[in-house]
C-alpha cells in the first residue's frame, strides 16, 4: 500500500511539473505573438513612410524641373 502511495505521488509530481511546463510554454507562444504582431505594425508603417517618401520625391522632382525651366529664362549679361 506504501509503493501504491508513493507512486501516486510521484504521478501527481509529474503531472504538476508537466502543468507547470504547459503554462510556460503558452505564455512563451503569447510572447511570440505579440513580438510577431509588433513587427507587422513596425512593417506597415514602413511600407506607409515609403510611400510618402517615394511621393515627397516625385514632388521634389517636379519642383526641380519647373524651377530649371523658370531659372533658364533668365540670362546674365557679362559687366
Amino acid at each position: 500500500m506504501t509503493d501504491v502511495v508513493a507512486s501516486i505521488r510521484r504521478v501527481t509530481d509529474i503531472v504538476g511539473e508537466i502543468a507547470a511546463a504547459s503554462s510556460e510554454q503558452a505564455s512563451g507562444v503569447s510572447q511570440v505573438g505579440d513580438a510577431v504582431t509588433l513587427m507587422d505594425k513596425s512593417t506597415q508603417q514602413n511600407a506607409a513612410l515609403v510611400g510618402e517618401m517615394a511621393a515627397a520625391a516625385m514632388s521634389l522632382k517636379t519642383q526641380t524641373q519647373d524651377l530649371v525651366q523658370v531659372a533658364s529664362t533668365f540670362r546674365l549679361v557679362a559687366a
